[in-house]
């Protein structure tokens, strides 16, 4: 075990642990920010710990071919709270590749001097409040217990990679990679037969990749997605400096414009006839982008009938790409458009124009075995050397659940969340005294930017542990009354929309036995006023202890 910095000592010969000020999990986005602003701005002691080798976090694991944000993200997929830190990176595409945004986060670590608190390949295998103390203390597989006041999850929301459970899978003797643990040394699919399962936004930005070297694909289709083209393209050097320039007005519009910079559209369907809104609809598609879903008319994901229409559009769109109609009919949701996670791809349903790719439909062939060199369906025997697990993530609650952290009377979070996802914002639980989550159940999370988001939340726990301070207060933690309102609040925010309606991981829907529930909100800039305004209010919903 090796650290860099000054609490780098093992306490596994020792029966006291170390300690500190905060306890951060997690080296990605948010666990990176957390650790410079609790430890530069704060003056904290701060100890940080990641499983991966280095920081990055999804960005660190995720390494599949075509790994790309989800958004036309350059260069608002960053982190926005310094100008000297947005002048002195030069982002390349408008659609950051996932190579990009590791060897950013990895500047960012060197920058701001942030590697020599963090501990690289630890799991964190156990977290336990002292009710006594006001601590909590961490344990790792590697030895280490360490307590502070503080312990800061910022675990990320898509981390837990799901294996799926077909029978025989481990039968399978050829290689097997899920894209959430993509090896770092190379992996060549030339002269190989690949199977891909799953469509989701991995799979939809490697399936294009793969097909260009394997010999064959076969793509093993769980449920047929929307896909809006990305229209990736190199940034101008005139629109880097532009970025640069005008900094202060985009993040300050980004924070009001839900995470983005980008305009949402006012035009009301009703106003305009049935031509005049196709029109509008191809104008979105040609720009790319989530344009489509954000910027053609208002309502697109409350109001069934012109969800309806758009989601036919997109439909008509995949039936022109697609030249044969039978893979054509394949690939049609049938779902309500935007009510599962929006992909951004680079040729995806073309590559099914491809002779070395065939579709599998699991809905009407479902997978029934494996063998040591196949895949067996209802229907047939598919002949792999490769089997590429595309297969998604137990999403925002999975991590947290991994930790499994002990609170008052010795209740585990398992135990808590047995049957619901209770949080106060999304941040904080009752019963967990001084524990904050990062993109926890009930804030947006992956649905507004996330490097912004976590700013912004990390601003928001530096609030609390300084009225905590200046209170002369030991701890705090969330009401029962106030978790059960928020959870309120959640649901109906979403029973207002589409989104309940559709199976999906914003719903815990992919994970079996998982507990239905949605687990974002809605409104991401009404969210961060939201914790403004209760910090104001001197943090209604909340209760207090002394130090003891």
């Amino acid at each position: 075990m090796v650290m860099t910095g000054t609490n780098a000592n093992s306490a596994a010969d020792d029966t006291s642990p170390d300690a500190c000020d905060a306890i951060i999990i997690g080296a990605g986005f948010g666990g990176l920010y957390a650790l410079h602003h609790l430890r530069d701005e704060l003056g904290l002691s701060v100890r940080a710990f990641d499983s991966a080798g280095g920081v990055g976090g999804t960005w660190w694991y995720n390494r599949y071919p075509g790994a790309r944000v989800d958004a036309p993200s350059s260069p608002f997929y960053a982190f926005t709270f310094s100008q000297e830190l947005v002048d002195d990176w030069d982002w390349s595409e408008t659609q950051t590749a996932g190579p990009d945004v590791l060897a950013y986060l990895e500047h960012v670590a060197e920058r701001f001097d942030l590697s020599k608190d963090i501990q690289f390949e630890t799991w964190v295998t156990g977290a336990t409040y002292d009710e006594a103390g006001q601590r909590w203390t961490v344990e790792t597989d590697r030895g280490d217990r360490v307590s502070a006041r503080f312990l800061i999850c910022a675990t990320g929301a898509l981390f837990v990679a799901n294996k799926p459970d077909y029978p025989g899978i481990d039968d399978f003797a050829g290689e097997c990679h899920h894209t959430g643990r993509w090896p770092h040394e190379p992996v060549s699919f030339a002269g190989k037969r690949v199977g891909v399962i799953g469509t989701g936004s991995s799979g939809i930005q490697s399936i294009p990749e793969i097909a260009k070297q394997a010999t064959h694909v076969t793509v093993f289709q769980r449920t047929p997605q929307y896909s809006l083209p990305a229209r990736n393209r190199p940034l101008t050097a005139e629109e880097a400096a532009r970025y640069k320039e005008d900094w202060p007005n985009l993040r300050e519009s980004m924070n009001r414009r839900g995470g983005w910079p980008f305009p949402t559209s006012r035009l009301r369907a009703s106003d305009h006839t049935a031509d005049e809104r196709h029109e509008r609809y191809e104008q979105m598609w040609a720009e790319g982008g989530m344009h489509l879903a954000i910027n053609s008319f208002v309502g697109v994901l409350v109001d069934e009938e012109l969800n309806e229409e758009v989601s036919e559009f997109v439909r008509g769109k995949i039936r022109s790409i697609v030249h044969d109609p039978e893979t054509a009919r394949k690939l049609l949701p049938d779902y309500h458009f935007g009510t599962k996670r929006l992909i951004l791809d680079n040729g995806y349903f073309e590559t099914y124009n491809r002779d070395n790719v065939s579709l599998v439909d699991l809905r009407d062939d479902p997978i029934e075995a494996f063998t040591e060199t196949a895949v067996l369906t209802k229907h047939g025997e598919h002949p792999i050397d490769m089997l590429v697990l595309a297969t998604g993530f137990d999403a925002v609650s999975g991590s947290m659940l991994k930790i499994n952290p002990t609170g008052r009377g010795g209740v585990s979070l398992a135990e808590k969340w047995d049957t619901r996802f209770s949080t106060y914002l999304g941040m904080m639980m009752a019963g967990y005294p001084n524990l904050f989550m990062i993109h926890g159940p009930g804030s947006p999370g992956v649905l507004f930017t996330m490097p912004l988001g976590g700013e912004r939340q990390t601003a928001w726990i530096a609030r609390c542990i300084r009225h905590l301070d200046e209170a002369g207060l030991g701890a705090m933690e969330p009401t029962d009354d106030a978790e059960a309102a928020w959870d309120h609040e959640i649901t109906s925010m979403a029973e207002r929309t589409l989104y309940p309606r559709t199976n999906s991981w914003y719903t815990g829907a992919n994970i079996p036995g998982k507990p239905r529930q949605f687990l974002a909100h809605l409104r991401g800039s009404q969210y961060f006023d939201r914790l403004a305004e209760i910090a104001d209010d001197g943090f209604h919903g909340f209760v207090f202890e002394e130090c003891r």
